[in-house]
């Protein structure tokens, strides 16, 4: 019996020494300890949890090289090689896990609407039937910070730049003419009907490299990527008439619509300040076809308008009106696929092509312009992990454009040029942690009309300081061709390339149906276009000598929650620019550009009465302009633009809707600016007249029917 017992003390005495003793502590990449953490051997059952001081020990039977596994709730699982007899007093240091939903975001210069959208400052209902806009995307966003309502022009303006710095891209893909076309102090808007679309960013400043040929902004507008279920819509208006289909299958789907608009009887009913020979008339279409193949998507998107109008136009330089016609047909294609393949890789290509024809008679006078362009792309990304994106491509631009002047007496002169421009982009999205993010991104590209390369840095950092806070910083440069109102005559002079850097300082919070944005920016051009004469012309004398900077404040608050079924937005912009450019003596306050802006949406959902009941008030300071009465340049100021418009949506049924809109409530006499006489009269004064718009009021009243199978769908969303 005692030599057994002896037999079994050695035994476990043995087991016992044969155990080696790991010990560590856990902690997060600032040192901190980890308590709670789960500590083991893979493979086995040895292991230990951390204490409060992240300090674990344990014994195991282990031997040789093993795989330690450390685990805790929020941090990634980390997994060290280690030998099991060497491993004591080690520091394990566990990273914070990738939760995406939780994930700072970049958020400097970009304002996105859509459901979409990871914060959404606009859903995409509100582009429609926001007050005053009247379904035009455009004029939507420019209740936005950083933006300025042009009146007489109708276009996107953004921090102190022109709106041609302003590009737009469908699907991915550049439009060339994203609006309609039109003359002078009557303004126009965007091509484009919002319903198709359910993803719209606004960039207003340091985009991403993957786009370029803009100096200021662009604006993202995405296709939907499937459609709800099959329905019919028919829209019955003061202004005209429109219709709208949309089919699936089983792998795809198509969405049409057409729309007829003549002003001339609500023109006929309501007084207008233009004196209309022919009033406005149009002819539009869309459609969007998509297919889902099992590894991506193929969109085709077309679009077509065909437009005309007839004026007898003021003018303070001829004692008689000049009579204007317009005659504007455009077509507008891209197709575009998205899929992913290989381990991780995603692909996106296209191509779009945009053409425009103009036709205007200038009393006898007749000028004719026709534009080509296209755009082919090619991206390509692979997601190496949860934090660190790579993708880089390449687009190609090619644009013919060509115009000629056939006047009354004198030969024809024609003008135009053709450009093309090859691009390459690479841009990295790193995410250091849920709280550290940065995307850093260059693009080259070669302009042969220019015979310049350009090369343009960018880079953006942001930085989450609490659950629903965070600041981002931006930093791009940005170049773009001059416009073409300058280089149809580049067979007579060698331009450049404007350029463009950007600074931006950005605070966002966002939470349960409320965002509060503030930004700062500072933008700073050189090389814009001068040239020598009253008017551009042919032989002025062109010179890229051209500068200016801008800078300001934009600040933005939507707030659906304090009040029930009230949804609000407040914007407010302050801008400081000056530019040297054009004819310009010296660095002024360019016309369209206003000091102060605020704007005012309010949306209120009257569920007892089946509606919805909307009021917009926008105001801008005083916009700079020139009296040549007066000795100093750009010295005049108008006076302050407000404009308060209402709406009415009444749900007759559930898919009949009527509704009801007028801008300018108040009667506020507004002015736009003023145009001079080119000499003085007798007295030595240069008379004037006074830029207003086209209407006091705009009203409209339309009856929208949706047919579905489902009886639930309706227009709503698209009024």
């Amino acid at each position: 019996m005692k030599s057994i017992a002896t037999t079994v003390i050695l035994f476990f005495t043995s087991f016992i020494f044969a155990q080696a003793t790991l010990s560590g502590t856990v902690v997060d990449k600032k040192g901190n300890p980890i308590a709670g953490a789960n500590i083991f051997i893979e493979g086995t059952y040895d292991g230990a949890t951390s204490d409060n001081t992240g300090f674990f020990s344990f014994d195991t039977d282990a031997k040789g090289v093993q795989t330690l596994v450390v685990s805790f709730l929020i941090y990634e699982t980390s997994k060290t090689t280690i030998d099991v007899a060497n491993f004591k007093g080690k520091i394990i240091t566990l990273k914070e896990s990738y939760n995406e939903l939780d994930a700072v975001v970049i958020s400097a210069g970009t304002m996105e609407a859509g459901d979409k959208a990871k914060v959404t400052v606009l859903k995409a209902l509100d582009i429609v039937t926001t007050a005053g806009s009247a379904g035009n995307i455009i004029a939507a966003l420019q209740t936005l910070p950083g933006t300025q309502s042009v009146g007489e022009d109708g276009r996107l303006f953004v921090r102190g730049g022109e709106a041609n710095e302003t590009q737009t891209f469908v699907d991915g893909l550049r439009v060339a003419q994203p609006y309609n076309a039109t003359i002078g102090n009557v303004p126009t808007r965007g091509r484009f009907s919002p319903f198709l679309f359910n993803g719209i960013a606004l960039s207003t400043g340091g985009y991403s490299a993957e786009y370029g040929e803009a100096l200021s902004s662009v604006l993202l507008l995405n296709t939907q990527d499937e459609p709800d279920h099959n329905k019919t819509e028919i829209s019955l208006m003061t202004v005209g008439l429109g219709v709208g289909h949309t089919q699936k299958w089983t792998k795809s789907s198509l969405s049409l619509n057409t729309s007829y608009v003549n002003l001339a009887p609500y023109q006929a009913a309501i007084p207008q300040n233009i004196d209309w020979n022919s009033p406005y008339q149009s002819l539009s279409g869309e459609m969007v076809y998509r297919y889902h193949f099992n590894s991506g998507t193929l969109k085709l998107y077309a679009a077509f308008d065909a437009s005309k109008f007839d004026i007898n136009q003021e003018n303070i330089n001829a004692v008689n009106k000049i009579r204007v016609n317009l005659n504007n047909d455009n077509v507008y294609f891209n197709t575009s696929y998205k899929g992913f393949f290989g381990a991780n890789w995603q692909i996106t290509t296209g191509m779009s092509y945009g053409y425009s024809k103009n036709k205007i008679g200038l009393n006898l006078d007749q000028v004719a312009n026709d534009e080509n362009a296209a755009h082919f792309k090619l991206k390509l990304n692979k997601k190496f992990s949860n934090y660190f994106k790579l993708s880089f491509g390449t687009d190609y631009f090619a644009t013919q454009f060509d115009e000629s002047f056939n006047p009354s007496t004198g030969s024809t002169k024609a003008n135009g040029y053709h450009s093309n421009i090859a691009a390459a982009f690479t841009e990295a999205d790193i995410l250091f942690s849920n709280k550290w993010a940065a995307k850093i991104g260059i693009r080259a590209s070669n302009n042969s009309l220019l015979q310049e390369t350009s090369i343009s840095p960018r880079i953006s950092f942001a930085y989450k300081v609490a659950k629903n806070s965070q600041f981002s910083l931006a930093y791009g440069d940005f170049t773009q061709s001059p416009s073409v109102d300058y280089i149809k005559y580049s067979k007579y002079h060698q331009f450049e390339s404007e350029k463009a850097i950007h600074y931006i300082l950005n605070f966002q919070y966002a939470k349960e149906s409320q965002t509060f944005r503030a930004e700062a920016y500072y933008k700073n051009y050189n090389n814009l276009v001068k040239y020598d004469t009253q008017a551009i012309a042919y032989n002025s004398v062109f010179s890229n000598n051209g500068s200016a900077f801008a800078k300001g404040i934009d600040v933005f608050w939507r707030d659906g929650k304090l009040v029930k079924n009230l949804e609000y937005w407040i914007s407010y912009s302050y801008i400081d620019t000056k530019r040297d450019y054009k004819n310009f003596p010296t660095a002024v306050t360019p016309n369209f550009v206003a000091d102060h802006t605020l704007s005012l949406v309010t949306k209120y959902f009257i569920t007892d009465w089946r509606s919805q009941v909307g009021f917009t008030n926008f105001f801008a300071s005083g916009r700079p302009y020139n009296n040549p009465n007066e000795t100093q340049f750009m010295n005049g100021k108008t006076k302050a633009f407000n404009n308060l418009s209402f709406n009415w949506a009444y749900l007759i049924s559930q898919q009949k809707i009527l509704y009801f809109s007028v801008s300018n409530v108040l009667g506020t006499q507004n002015v736009f600016g003023y145009e001079y006489a080119n000499s003085p009269n007798a007295s030595g004064t240069y008379n004037r007249r006074t830029i207003t718009p086209t209407a006091d009021r705009f009203f409209f009243v339309g009856f929208f029917w949706t047919i579905s199978q489902d009886k639930k769908e309706n227009n709503l969303k698209s009024l």
